[in-house]
């Protein structure tokens, strides 16, 4: 049986429909001062999987997360596998600075404390996150629904890693598409100058996809944008696994001259074209 969060509620619904399984009624909704309530509706069998993202705004559905799962085991479910497709506090999982807390670790530990017994995310911000939990995790790719999208909607693309960082998804999309792939390189002319490019390939006249795992302020997906723009690709398509967009983020990449952005429903937003449904669905009917 799938349970959805209010942050998922939309691809709970697709994941059950793959499953061919029934969705869990829920009651969600808010005191006067804000406290969450949480009520499990009908009847439930002794495994359930409950879909929530943990994105903005993250302590609220964090807090959300946790109700559900405690109440699940409180009423006396066995088994419970949580599909948190955009996994929020993933970016601390290092202490940078003495003093800070390393929020992804208590987060994994939150989890576990509060029942989850198993737990798929998507491109993990980071892959060592797996590691926090006692429990198994499985860190899916969304890279393979991107490409199908790209394939189908794009003639001939060059996929573009808007930093070394992530040159891995855009080698992963292109290994898939069987085409070229790059990324953009800081090149310092002088003490005051850096010049940004395409390391290896000439994009113009080509159709130019960038690739990140998550959009937040959109700074380095516009500056991505006006160099292809600049180097003469003839289209410029953005696309990304978490469309984080924070405040006008999608403003900012339109105005840089983007022809079209692309994102998966980790999180809802305008651009949550790609389902990740198969691809969790799939994940889940291999643990059985």
């Amino acid at each position: 049986m799938i349970l959805g969060g209010s942050a998922s509620q939309k691809l709970a619904a697709k994941i059950a429909k793959e499953l061919k399984v029934p969705l869990i009624p829920i009651e969600t909704r808010r005191f006067p001062d804000g406290e969450r309530y949480i009520r499990i509706k009908g009847e439930i069998d002794d495994e359930v999987i409950v879909v929530q993202s943990t994105g903005y705004p993250q302590d609220e559905n964090l807090i959300e997360l946790f109700l559900i799962l405690k109440n699940l085991k409180d009423m006396g479910i066995k088994k419970i596998k949580v599909v948190i497709p955009y996994f929020g506090y993933g970016r601390q999982e290092r202490r940078f600075k003495s003093g800070e807390a390393i929020s992804a670790i208590i987060i994994a530990d939150l989890l576990e404390f509060a029942g989850a017994d198993e737990v798929f995310c998507i491109n993990l911000h980071e892959e060592n996150i797996t590691e926090f939990f006692q429990i198994p995790v499985h860190n899916l790719s969304a890279m393979l629904p991107i490409a199908d999208h790209i394939k189908e909607n794009i003639e001939n693309p060059v996929i573009i890693a808007p930093d070394k960082g992530a040159l891995g998804f855009a080698k992963e999309i292109a290994d898939i598409l069987q085409c070229e792939y790059d990324y953009l390189e800081k090149i310092r002319i002088s003490p005051e100058i850096v010049e940004t490019k395409p390391k290896n390939l000439d994009v113009k006249g080509k159709d130019a996809v960038i690739i990140d795992d998550i959009i937040s302020t959109g700074g380095t997906i516009v500056n991505a944008v006006r160099i292809l723009k600049e180097h003469g690709a003839a289209k410029v398509i953005v696309s990304c696994v978490h469309p984080v967009l924070v405040e006008d983020a999608l403003l900012k990449i339109f105005a840089a001259g983007v022809d079209d952005i692309i994102a998966t429903d980790t999180l809802l937003s305008d651009v949550s074209m790609i389902s990740v449904a198969s691809l969790v669905a799939d994940a889940i009917k291999k643990t059985k």
